[in-house]
């Protein structure tokens, strides 16, 4: 895991300046609801009902606020034009490249409760205050704490034609350790829960469990061919348990053989002994399982050293340019900041936060305030709990906000090719459906085909039972899983100009929607 160094520090003492037009909450507060900041003819206070006790760090701090430069108004745009002047923008003077090399490259794997992870929280604030984003602050949520420990060992100790040796293996997020000796027992495979249940527990117990479905290459999606197998990366700890289990390997999730472990959540059950879960690279999990067609007393050795410690206080950090005719109907835009700690965490998401602060950059140069309020999260906390989400749905909740819309930008950083939408308010859906498919033609010229009915992302997720439309951005998904959740994850696998067409995509379609509701 890279560690925080002093560059960082550094860095962050200098961009700690809010600028001319920049300052802090006026009452000097850590808390909402106890004073009237004045903005914009507005006070910061309204919608927060009775909550007169919010618990500091639990709630918006750090709020600044810049004063918007708008030109003119020269006379109504036409959607093509202001949509081309988006993408022209991203293309020829795009930042999202170079917001990532500092994310990545600076600061690298962001695992919630790390260091890595309140440096990117410091970072991103700092980066949309110094935008001159209309409203910018952090938004407190307690967030787990999982050490990985020191490097992981998995070895073949007793192959009768290859001895002993290592396999490349990493920790699932979440797992408990081995003992400080280690594990030492014989392997069973399986593919599918079926397949263990069948073994029975005679078969099963006191040995490590070796779950090796691959992904479905059969799937042009290749979301589809993650979501067909990653039930044996969550549940296989648990189910194997039930049956005595004293451990459990995985085979990666990805469609690239080569020899990177991918790591990613498992889960345990209340009253089920918690074993070891380890991940083992694809061509790991080809090696075994080709050595234990060979001798069905295969043994493997396993050690990791990760622990579970208390919940650390983090945040979501927000930005927002409120809307000049409809500012209570709101807009999202978002990924999350935080990543698994094998790589830098580039694609996964660096990618989706760069490209929603480059979304804010771009409608702030077009100089045209929307007519319904913008707003950017960095969600904290997706990877390894889901915290963020939470806690921003809740706060919306309670102070009666009306997000009509949400984009999540979750599946890399590859070039756009549509949008993914769903929606609770089954009423309205349709029209609203037939709404978003017929701005695709102001889209196409820039490669986005379509708008399919689909899942949209994690962090907006808990926006749905509020009535908010959903949308996700659905990048070409080939190469995604060759880097998800693995040290693969690197800043050099992105590229630039698919990075930009991505956040121009989102920008459009958080102004088609500003502009015209939806």
């Amino acid at each position: 895991m890279p560690q925080p160094n002093l560059y960082i520090a550094c860095v962050f003492l200098v961009l700690c300046s809010c600028g001319p037009q920049g300052g802090k909450d006026p009452q000097g507060t850590d808390t909402l609801g106890n004073g009237a900041a004045e903005h914009n003819g507005r006070n910061v206070g309204e919608g927060e009902g009775d909550r007169k006790h919010l618990l500091v760090g639990t709630e918006d701090i750090d709020i600044v606020y810049h004063k918007l430069s708008e030109v003119p108004e020269g006379g109504k745009m036409e959607d093509q034009a202001v949509v081309n002047a988006i993408f022209e923008e991203a293309l020829r003077h795009g930042k999202a490249y170079d917001m990532l090399y500092f994310l990545t490259k600076k600061i690298g794997g962001r695992i919630s409760g790390s260091p890595q992870a309140a440096a990117a929280v410091e970072w991103a604030y700092q980066v949309l205050d110094t935008m001159g984003a209309e409203k910018v602050w952090k938004q407190g949520v307690l967030v787990p704490r999982w050490l990985r420990g020191g490097p992981e060992i998995g070895r073949v100790v007793n192959s009768h034609s290859l001895g002993a040796f290592n396999l490349p293996v990493c920790a699932l997020g979440g797992s408990v350790a081995t003992p400080p000796a280690g594990i030492t027992a014989q392997v069973v495979e399986v593919r599918s829960f079926d397949d263990l249940r069948k073994l029975g527990k005679d078969k099963v117990k006191g040995k490590i469990v070796f779950f090796n479905r691959s992904m479905d290459p059969r799937f042009a999606n290749t979301f589809y061919a993650y979501g067909n197998c990653v039930d044996q990366r969550w549940a296989g700890a648990m189910e194997a348990a039930k049956l005595g289990a004293v451990g459990v390997l995985v085979r990666s999730m990805t469609l690239a053989l080569d020899d990177y472990p991918h790591t990613g959540s498992m889960g345990y059950e209340e009253g089920i002994t918690k074993i070891p879960a380890m991940a083992l690279s694809t061509k790991g999990a080809m090696t075994l399982s080709r050595l234990m067609k060979e001798q069905n007393d295969l043994r493997f050795y396993m050690y990791q050293s990760c622990q579970t410690m208390p919940d650390v206080l983090s945040y979501n950090v927000v930005a927002e340019i409120r809307g000049s005719e409809y500012p209570d109907e709101i807009i999202l835009v978002g990924g999350h900041l935080d990543s698994w700690d094998l790589g830098e965490g580039a694609h996964d998401d660096g990618a989706g936060c760069v490209q929603s602060m480059e979304v804010m950059r771009l409608l702030l140069k077009m100089g045209r305030r929307p007519k319904r309020t913008i707003r950017a999260v960095m969600f904290m906390n997706e990877e390894n709990g889901l915290r963020g989400a939470q806690k921003y749905a809740e706060i919306a909740q309670l102070r009666n906000e009306r997000h009509i819309a949400a984009i999540e930008t979750d599946r890399g950083g590859f070039a756009p090719r549509y949008f993914t939408v769903e929606s609770a308010n089954e009423e309205h859906f349709s029209k609203q459906l037939a709404i978003l498919r017929s701005w695709i033609p102001l889209l196409a010229e820039y490669g986005l085909s379509d708008i399919k009915e689909g899942g949209s992302g994690a962090d907006i997720g808990p926006l749905k039972p509020q009535g908010t439309l959903l949308l996700g951005l659905a990048p070409e998904s080939q190469r995604y899983f060759d880097y998800h959740h693995s040290g693969a994850d690197v800043y050099e696998t992105v590229n630039p100009r698919e990075l930009h067409l991505g956040a121009a995509a989102m920008a459009a379609m958080a102004y088609l929607m500003a502009e015209h509701g939806i």
